[in-house]
């Protein structure tokens, strides 16, 4: 895995052995940030299912302000805290090791760019959704990013009124949804 474009393009990420975590693939990365890219310059980036830290340290090379990394697994802190060294971009990141729902709870700031990308066949994102949107942490012009391998998904987003998807792209396997406040 690596970073595809911005000042850190080519620069080689640190991966989890084994099969817990599934990182977003290359051509799903670069398509999702092609489609946000007016975006993150000067973005405040929430990557609440940090796994190796890809998707928010792909925003700081992108331009982004800030990243917020989140992970309840010590293994993936460490992987995430190495990809952070290696690309020298601590001065930008802040870690929290906990389960999303409590992480949630200790976030006090808005964000730009929300990536969700849970564990597949979970309802994490769903709740992590209502979560970001009841504590008010989704800048007015934010967006959420989720991706699942449910398509039904979409239906269960949509029950919540004060969001809208905005865009959905498929995959292979895996679908993104585009979400803002409706």
């Amino acid at each position: 895995m690596r970073i595809i474009s911005g000042t850190l393009r080519g620069k080689k990420l640190s991966t989890l052995e084994g099969i817990e975590t599934r990182p977003t693939l290359d051509r799903v990365k670069e398509s999702i940030f092609n489609i946000i890219q007016s975006d993150i310059k000067d973005a405040n980036v929430l990557d609440l299912f940090g796994g190796s830290g890809a998707l928010g340290l792909e925003a700081l090379s992108r331009g982004a302000n800030k990243a917020v990394f989140c992970d309840s697994s010590k293994a993936a802190i460490r992987i995430i805290e190495k990809n952070i060294k290696d690309t020298k971009l601590e001065c930008k990141s802040q870690i929290i090791n906990n389960d999303y729902l409590k992480a949630l709870d200790m976030l006090n700031e808005k964000f730009d760019i929300i990536f969700l990308d849970p564990p597949y066949k979970t309802n994490f994102a769903i709740n992590a959704i209502n979560k970001i949107i009841k504590l008010n942490l989704l800048s007015e012009n934010g967006i959420i990013i989720f991706e699942t391998n449910d398509e039904d998904k979409e239906k269960e987003i949509l029950k919540n009124d004060n969001i809208e998807i905005y865009d959905k792209r498929r995959y292979g396997i895996a679908f993104v949804m585009f979400i803002r406040k409706g």
